[in-house]
């Protein structure tokens, strides 16, 4: 179940739709105007983000260096320990800086090269933890889709509630989610970790094919959440937050040396909540430990180690009755007394960094996840018009075990090429992922209830719970990526990956559908950036990406001799920091087609090929001004045309081809806008609008979610420099939207809620 709803009044709607193009012809003029200049008058911030050079950790390398050396050895490109101060939107910029304004900083999404996002000829955000903390963003969904341009989330308990979608592409499948740049593989349509942002230090996101970086699976785009680093200076904080559904939350983080050669960093948070919806107590933990050790001045290892442990909402959605949303249901929870949801995972890092040289670097990360969910209960609703009972399918218990081990290494050269700057990078990934379903299928069971007093009941379901299948996936991928710097104004980057991964299921149910499938593929990003002034960069780009048709390591043998789909992409657009870092724009246009989309043979609608196509077009805009008398203004929208081209599928007995219709959970208007004021000495106040266009929940077009429009707010005071008092309120004019479903039930957002959080630094 996926996607939005909101039923606000249409003049509100075209209000902020209004307000979000203003500030983009806003940004048009400032940068036409040359008397939009600073004034005597500093600006005011609650906690100013002063840009500084970085620290450089004990025994750092001498004086020897050149200055250009040392740059290229940067921490945050070779991921060393960082010191207390917050990341910097622009290392050599000015004073005024804010964690919104990164545009100049370097950023991983887009390019192993350490590049930054002015270099990179690809659409590239970060979200700095900054940005998250101060806009009350306490996980990760709600981190991306009221920051990132363009996402939006189809959250639900069968997903792993960590389900996003951008340009066009919808679900685990097609945008990718990875942490500290590590690929997590889909156990049948389930991505648990991670999930909290208290140990995330940034989000990257990368809009548009992602495969040629971390392979299949990525059509749409990724977004890698990077975990927090240890600290070179001692610094310590702890939060706590009650909000009006009781959810009560504790975090911690300690970090700081131990030694001259060694430092630490441990964050932990946990949360328990009431819920929103009847019966849904909800309860989580998260841990990361991290520990960076120099071994001398061009080795550094840094070991890690993550724990997340979630009993998560089992509310599963809201009937519709009569194909419409009654919003006297909204409270309701139609799972069984006894239902169960719980994920377990877990993730260890080893990762080694060597410069060899000045122009030689290597990188290495072994890592190891486990993950362990188990689901019980009831999943699907529907409302029977005959007996005015909501009819309740699908007795649910499933089972899943996951192990993935695996190991990515790199080294990059930095030189000439006949008298040209050349960077190149050169690597390879390989992993072994095993995965175990245990279900109790064809998940028999079934009950009436009335809609509005109603026994909840318990799970009962004829089918027993067996091991399902098995299997085991070996996957190897070699990549390069090489950027010639021209002349100092044009640099050109292109980069390729092959994937070669090998699937091995073992059916435990009917072993005559056990198989060992290979697949093959090679993705690659060719592009140029022009900077004809300091800070302003055009760039163009063309991308391929495949996606899996279903979770590589979850085939199933009637996929098995599907190709996996592929996708291309031509996108240009322009970039600029201007203001002396004060101020950003940036502006994208793209087309994307994926083909091999399965479908329906139109002869034989029992005939599953795989033929059809799907493609966007859109354009995506965003703006970012820090303003004198303490204003920030940060924008950002998307407009696309998403459409299937060929997509035939079976109905009544016979069938239909959608061409021409919208996909299903995909808006077509995407927008973000936040407004931060530091009104007075230690007071500061934000709002933000995430705005989200109508979806369908069918592939027919008949069932619209309408569109909605959240408004967050918030106010922070500092009593003294280390406290923050800090009171929000979520959805402030309690909009009733889905954020997920289908043509019977739809799963609902959050209404409106109130949250105090003291946080606070020792």
């Amino acid at each position: 179940m996926t996607s939005r709803t909101i039923f606000a009044p249409q003049h509100r709607r075209a209000l902020l739709r209004s307000v979000a193009f203003s500030c983009l012809v806003f940004s048009c003029l400032v940068l036409s105007t040359d008397g939009w200049a600073q004034s005597e008058r500093p600006a005011q911030t609650l906690d100013p983000v002063v840009v500084q050079p970085p620290a450089r950790p004990p025994n750092a390398r001498s004086t020897r260096r050149s200055d250009a050396t040392r740059l290229a050895r940067s921490r945050q490109q070779r991921g060393v320990a960082a010191d207390t101060r917050a990341p910097t939107a622009n290392p050599t910029g000015p004073e005024f800086a804010a964690p919104t304004l990164n545009l100049t900083g370097a950023s991983t999404a887009g390019s192993r090269l350490g590049l930054t996002r002015l270099q990179t000829p690809a659409s590239v955000e970060v979200i700095s933890a900054e940005t998250i903390s101060e806009r009350g963003q306490q996980n990760i969904l709600d981190a991306v889709t009221q920051n990132a341009t363009g996402f939006t989330a189809s959250p639900a308990p069968g997903n792993g509630g960590v389900s996003f979608n951008t340009r066009g592409f919808t679900g685990l499948g097609s945008v990718m989610t990875l942490y500290d740049g590590t690929q997590l593989y889909i156990g049948a349509g389930t991505v648990t970790f991670p999930f909290d942002t208290w140990s995330t230090e940034r989000i990257e996101v990368l809009r548009g094919p992602a495969s040629m970086m971390y392979g299949a699976g990525a059509v749409g785009g990724a977004i890698n959440i990077v975990s927090k680093l240890p600290l070179w200076i001692p610094r310590n904080q702890a939060e706590m937050s009650l909000d009006s559904n009781m959810t009560r939350r504790i975090a911690v983080d300690s970090g700081g040396p131990v030694s001259k050669d060694v430092a630490y960093r441990i964050t932990a948070t946990g949360n328990m909540s009431d819920g929103w919806v009847d019966r849904d107590n909800t309860s989580n933990a998260a841990l990361h430990a991290v520990v960076q050790v120099k071994q001398n001045e061009d080795v550094i290892w840094t070991l890690s180690t993550d724990y997340g442990d979630r009993n998560p909402s089992r509310y599963f959605g809201t009937p519709l009755i009569n194909g419409r949303l009654d919003e006297s249901l909204r409270f309701k929870n139609y799972n069984v007394s006894d239902s169960h949801i719980r994920y377990q995972d877990s993730w260890n890092q080893v990762k080694t960094d060597w410069q060899i040289t000045d122009g030689i670097s290597v990188r290495n990360t072994l890592y190891y996840l486990n993950s362990k969910r188990h689901w019980k209960d009831v999943e699907s609703y529907a409302y029977n018009p005959a007996t005015g009972l909501i009819n309740r399918t699908s007795y649910i218990e499933i089972f899943h075990d996951q192990q993935q081990l695996g190991n990515r290494m790199d080294a990059k050269f930095r030189g000439h090429v006949l008298g040209m700057a050349d960077e190149f990078v050169a690597g390879f990934d390989v992993n072994r992922i095993n995965f175990t379903h245990t279900n109790n299928s064809p998940y028999g069971g079934s009950s009436s209830v009335d809609p509005f007093d109603f026994v909840p009941g318990v799970f009962n379901s004829p089918n027993a719970t067996v091991p399902g299948y098995g299997s085991v996936t070996n996957q190897y991928a070699l990549f390069a990526e090489n950027r010639l710097s021209v002349t100092e104004q044009l640099s050109f980057i292109a980069g390729i990956r092959q994937d070669e991964p090998t699937i091995t299921r073992t059916d435990y149910v009917t072993p005559a559908n056990s198989f060992e499938k290979s697949f093959s593929s090679t993705t690659w990003r060719a592009g140029a950036v022009y900077t004809p002034l300091k800070d302003l960069a055009f760039y163009g780009q063309y991308a391929t990406a495949v996606d899996p048709v279903g979770g590589l390591i979850s085939l199933s043998s009637a996929n098995k001799n599907f190709d996996l789909a592929t996708g291309k992409q031509i996108e240009i657009g322009v970039k600029q920091s201007f203001w002396g870092g004060r101020g950003e724009w940036t502006l994208a246009g793209y087309e994307i087609v994926k083909n091999n989309l399965l479908a329906r043979d139109p002869n034989i609608p029992s005939l599953t090929v795989q033929v059809g196509q799907q493609s966007s077009r859109g354009v995506e805009a965003s703006v970012g001004f820090l303003l004198d008398y303490g204003w920030r203004i940060d924008a950002n929208t998307a407009f696309l045309r998403a459409k299937y081209d060929d997509f035939v599928q079976a109905v009544g007995g016979g069938s239909v081809n959608y061409a021409g219709n919208v996909p299903v959970n995909v808006p077509q208007n995407v927008s973000n806008i936040w407004a931060t004021w530091a009104f007075a000495p230690n007071w500061s106040a934000n709002a933000g609008v995430q705005i989200v266009g109508k979806t369908y929940a069918d592939n027919a077009n008949t069932v619209t979610r309408p569109a909605y429009n959240i408004v967050n707010a918030g106010v922070q005071w500092k009593p003294d420099l280390n406290t923050t008092v800090s009171f929000r309120v979520y959805n402030l004019f309690d909009e009733v939207y889905a954020t997920s479903g289908g043509t019977t039930q739809w799963l609902l957002g959050m209404p409106r809620t109130a949250q105090i959080a003291v946080n606070v630094k020792f």
